[in-house]
C-alpha cells in the first residue's frame, strides 16, 4: 500500500494506540484530547473518513468511532510500527542474567514461555529446536489403469512413490486434486496440507490420498509434544474471545495441534492472513532461533488483532536471541 499522508499517519497511529489501551472505538475529538495531535476534530474527522475509504478504519456501529480494520493493523505494523516501550528493555535485563546451566532445556523453554506469555498477557509458544530436513514440497498424481501413482517431491534430488487403488469413480478428480494439493503445499504451512479445507467433490480421491500421506514419514506433521506453551488463560480472558463459536476453534487448535500455529521464518500474521481458520480473529508474531547443530526453533505469540505488535515482536525476537545465544 502506498504511503498516507502525514496527518493520516497520526491519525491511524492514534486510533491503533487508542483501541489496544481500551478496547473502545473512538472518536477525533478523544484523540485529538488524548494525544495532543496538532489539528481541530474536525480536521482529524475528516482524516478518519480517509481512512475508513482506504479500508484501513472501519465503524462498528452507525453512531460508534471507529476502530483499525485487519488492513489497518497491517499497514501499521508495515510503515509505523514505533519503538517498544521501556518495559521491553526491563525484560531484555531479566533474560540477560539467565543459563542454560540453571535447569534442563525443557525447563528453560517452559520458564521462557511463562514469562513471555505474563509480559505481554498472551498465548506463548516455543519450540524445541529441530534439524530441519527435506519437506514435502509438490505431489504428482498419475492414473494407470485401476492404480492411482503418487510422487511426492521432497527435494530435487529425493523423490518417492505410493503405489494406491483408485476408488471407482474417482479418475476425473485427480487434476483438480494434485492442482489443489500443491496450492496448499506453496502457502507456507511446512509441507503440510490443510485437509480440512478440501473440497466436497475431491473427497473420494483426496480421502485416500490423505491418509496414504498420514501414514508416510515425508508428509507426517510435527508432533504437539515438540512444542512448550504458556498463557493459554490470558488469551481467552481478552474481549475478542468472548463467544464460544470463536473460542472452541482455537482451544481445540492450541490443545491439539499448536505446531500448526507456527509458520516458516519471522513473521506477524494478522487475522485471516494465517492459514488457520480458527485464527482468523487473531495475530501471530514470531522469531526464529538457531542452535549450533543446525537446529531451528521458533518463539511467537498469539493474541488478539489488538495487540501491541512493537512490544510483542521485541519480546519474540529477545527470547529467541537469548536461546540462540545459550545454544550456539
Amino acid at each position: 500500500m502506498e504511503s498516507l499522508p502525514r496527518r493520516q499517519q497520526e491519525v491511524l497511529q492514534a486510533t491503533v494506540q487508542h483501541y489496544v489501551d481500551t478496547v473502545e472505538p473512538v472518536g477525533s475529538t478523544t484523540l485529538v484530547r488524548r494525544f495532543g495531535l496538532p489539528a481541530s476534530p474536525a480536521t482529524v474527522r475528516s482524516a478518519m473518513g480517509a481512512l475508513e475509504l482506504r479500508g484501513l478504519l472501519t465503524q462498528p456501529h452507525t453512531s460508534a468511532g471507529r476502530i483499525p480494520s485487519q488492513l489497518g493493523y497491517r499497514h501499521y505494523v508495515d510503515r509505523l510500527l514505533p519503538a517498544p516501550g521501556p518495559a521491553v528493555l526491563r525484560l531484555d535485563r531479566e533474560l540477560a542474567g539467565l543459563s542454560l546451566q540453571w535447569a534442563a532445556l525443557d525447563d528453560l523453554l517452559l520458564h521462557l514461555a511463562r514469562r513471555l506469555a505474563g509480559f505481554t498477557g498472551v498465548l506463548s509458544l516455543i519450540t524445541r529446536p529441530r534439524r530441519p530436513g527435506p519437506g514435502l514440497q509438490e505431489i504428482r498424481l498419475v492414473a494407470s489403469a485401476d492404480r492411482m501413482l503418487v510422487f511426492l517431491v521432497q527435494s530435487p534430488a529425493l523423490t518417492t512413490s505410493l503405489n494406491l487403488r483408485l476408488p471407482h469413480g474417482g479418475l476425473s478428480s485427480l487434476p483438480v486434486l494434485e492442482r489443489w494439493a500443491n496450492n496448499q503445499l506453496r502457502q507456507g504451512r511446512g509441507g503440510t496440507i490443510a485437509w480440512e479445507r478440501m473440497p466436497e467433490e475431491l473427497r473420494l480421491s483426496g480421502t485416500l490420498l490423505r491418509q496414504a500421506l498420514e501414514n508416510h514419514a515425508c508428509a507426517a506433521p510435527e508432533r504437539s509434544d515438540g512444542v512448550v506453551a504458556a498463557g493459554l488463560g490470558g488469551l481467552l480472558g481478552q474481549p475478542e474471545f468472548g463467544r464460544t463459536s470463536t473460542l472452541l476453534p482455537l482451544v481445540q487448535l492450541v490443545e491439539h495441534h499448536p505446531e500448526q500455529v507456527l509458520g516458516p521464518g519471522e513473521a506477524i500474521w494478522i487475522g485471516n492472513e494465517h492459514p488457520e481458520p480458527a485464527l482468523g480473529q487473531c495475530s501471530v508474531v514470531q522469531a526464529t532461533y538457531r542452535t549450533a547443530d543446525g537446529g531451528e526453533g521458533q518463539v511467537a505469540l498469539v493474541g488478539p488483532m489488538r495487540m501491541a505488535y512493537a512490544t510483542a515482536r521485541s519480546a519474540v525476537q529477545s527470547v529467541a536471541g537469548l536461546l540462540q545465544r545459550l545454544l550456539s
